[in-house]
């Protein structure tokens, strides 16, 4: 085919006649090929040039059962017959050229022959028993170029992505009877020796030490190769707060195989860091968010994050100090932060000041806090508020040691289709010890995904909460009760709407339980549907309690930045329909 282009491209060089060969190409070939031939062929690429002489149609279609064949062998048939047929302009109408090609019988694959040498062959056989029985190309199957080449580099993977960092294919080949219209394939590779990870070699840092990567490497001197463990220490050093890129690679020289050095190449943020960024919420309304970042405080690679956020229902702010990760990956951190809340007819402003020593790993997140709570209660029109209110008015305050841990199981983080999310919280807090109130409180929130074909999902989702006390809650800071209704609750309701309602405003409570399935229905990989059930409540003792349900159905997309989803929902107890929608743009 090559030669045949280049035959064709040296007469449009040569010629020098100006006789216009304008024309249109038709083509009727089997729908495998059509498209192909729509593509390549040199008479379709250069049907709309006007500077064509008839010298160079002719060679164009004299030559065309040769590209044809060129062609079409790459989808299995080998002997096609092209014939050409040319229609000589009228009118205002070009000339025709018309290309009939009969492909014939396909060649099938008749045998295929798998072996592997080296390393793999001697200690591990049924690495190479799993590439033959993973093999894409079984015998009976159309052969294909491209999925020739995919299947012999498939098999190289599977070695390659564990032990065998330097396998490589020794010998392939396709031999085709095209008389017989049979293929017959074998591959031979050669695994090489097996690889044990050495110690880091890292490169890029300059701001900030090496040792940032080192504490957050999961990685075992010695242990034996894997590139989902490589994958993984990528991750670990993406989360952290220094590095905008991360290239993780293994030195597959085979004489290193027994402790061969693993390459981390790092490209550094800036010291310091601005952010701004707009969205809305169908929760608190529209948002404006700026967040100031110094990664480099006391060039000791301390972290200080400045952050301020105004919605419509809410305003916060944070500020925190965070050292860099420690030998045992554990980050240490001083933060205070101010959130107030008009919500639901109660005016809600909470102050904290803490300390935390947190670690983020692979699957696990872990926190150790220690956080001094100062909330204040009131409602927005100033009224004197219930006395069967489970929060009485006025500033309360409590230090509350807690334990926070978490689970992430799912195959992609950002868009999950499999696995599951779990996130427990627990903390206590003494009466006399900066506390008006004893108490403890738990809480805990549980995510199941569950896929369904080739696109669609289940979606499964629980939160559970609750405070203990000796009699009511009334001085417990109101920022550690429950309220529910909103995103990731009850949708159908407005956020944080259903607790302990007095004279239409709805109080903090004691307990919280909701419950939610959601089928997802995905067009294409962007585009989906869903319908949804919520249930749930927050109450102060069970006794009590209404569950609330809501019904509904909506859109999702899978944007550049995470999801987006639009649902329109049922409040069935208040009778009411409420739109729901979480979206964000940053810049």
């Amino acid at each position: 085919m090559q030669r045949t282009c280049r035959l064709a491209v040296g007469v449009f060089c040569l010629s020098a006649l100006s006789a216009h060969a304008a024309y249109k190409v038709e083509i009727e070939a089997p729908a495998p090929i059509d498209k192909l031939l729509k593509e390549h062929l040199d008479l379709v690429r250069y049907q709309d040039r006007d500077d064509l002489s008839d010298e160079q149609l002719k060679f164009m279609t004299d030559t065309v059962g040769e590209q044809v064949t060129e062609l079409s062998s790459t989808e299995g048939w080998f002997s096609p017959k092209t014939t050409v047929e040319v229609t000589d302009a009228d009118g205002d109408a070009p000339r025709r050229v018309r290309v009939k090609v009969v492909a014939g019988e396909r060649t099938l694959i008749t045998g295929v022959d798998i072996e592997a040498t080296g390393t793999v062959a001697q200690q591990e056989p049924q690495r190479v028993d799993a590439v033959r029985k993973d093999w894409p190309l079984p015998v009976g199957a159309p052969f294909r170029q491209e999925d020739w080449d995919n299947a012999k580099n498939k098999g190289l993977q599977e070695l390659q992505q564990r032990r065998y960092a330097a396998a490589r294919i020794a010998q392939s080949q396709a031999r085709v009877e095209a008389d017989d219209h049979e293929a017959q394939l074998s591959v031979h590779y050669d695994s090489g020796p097996a690889f044990f990870l050495g110690p880091l070699n890292i490169t890029g840092t300059k701001r900030y030490p090496q040792e940032i990567i080192r504490n957050v490497n999961p990685l075992l001197v010695g242990e034996e190769y894997s590139s989902d463990r490589l994958l993984a220490l990528q991750r670990q050093i993406q989360n952290t707060a220094y590095f905008s890129n991360t290239i993780v690679a293994l030195d597959d020289n085979p004489a290193n195989a027994g402790m061969a050095p693993v390459n981390v190449q790092v490209t550094e943020f800036q010291t310091q860091r601005i952010r701004a960024g707009v969205g809305y919420a169908s929760d608190t309304g529209a948002q404006v968010e700026g967040r100031y970042t110094n990664y480099n405080v006391f060039d000791r690679a301390y972290i200080f994050d400045s952050q301020l956020r105004l919605e419509q229902q809410r305003q916060y702010g944070s500020l925190t100090l965070a050292m860099p990760p420690d030998e045992k990956s554990f980050v240490n951190s001083v933060n205070t932060s101010y959130d107030r809340t008009t919500l639901q007819g109660v005016d809600l402003r909470t102050q904290r000041i803490g300390i935390k020593r947190a670690r983020s790993g692979e699957l696990y997140d872990t926190a150790y806090t220690l956080t001094f709570y100062r909330d204040q209660l009131q409602q927005t029109d100033g009224a004197t508020l219930p006395a069967n209110t489970v929060v009485t008015p006025g500033k309360h305050q409590a230090l509350v040691p807690g334990f926070a841990w978490a689970r992430r199981a799912v195959d992609d983080p950002i868009f999950p289709r499999q696995g599951h999310l779990l996130a427990l919280e627990t903390g206590f807090a003494v009466k006399g010890v900066a506390t008006d109130q004893t108490f403890a409180r738990l809480y805990g929130r549980f995510k199941q995904y569950f896929p369904v074909g080739k696109r669609d999902l289940v979606i499964l989702r629980t939160e559970l909460g609750a405070v203990f006390t000796k009699g009511s809650a009334s001085e417990v800071p109101a920022s550690l009760l429950f309220r529910a209704g909103g995103n990731e609750s009850i949708r159908g309701y407005s956020y944080q709407s259903i607790g302990n309602e007095q004279n239409g405003t709805v109080y903090p409570t004691k307990y919280l339980a909701t419950g939610s399935v959601e089928y997802q229905h995905w067009l294409n990989d962007k585009w989906g549907g869903a319908v949804f059930w919520d249930v749930g409540t927050a109450a102060d003792n069970w006794s009590s309690k209404t569950f609330y349900q809501g019904v509904g159905f909506g859109a999702r997309w899978r944007s550049p930045v995470g999801a987006v989803n639009l649902d329109l929902a049922y409040g069935i107890q208040k009778q009411q329909i409420r739109p729901h929608i979480s979206l964000g743009i940053a810049f």
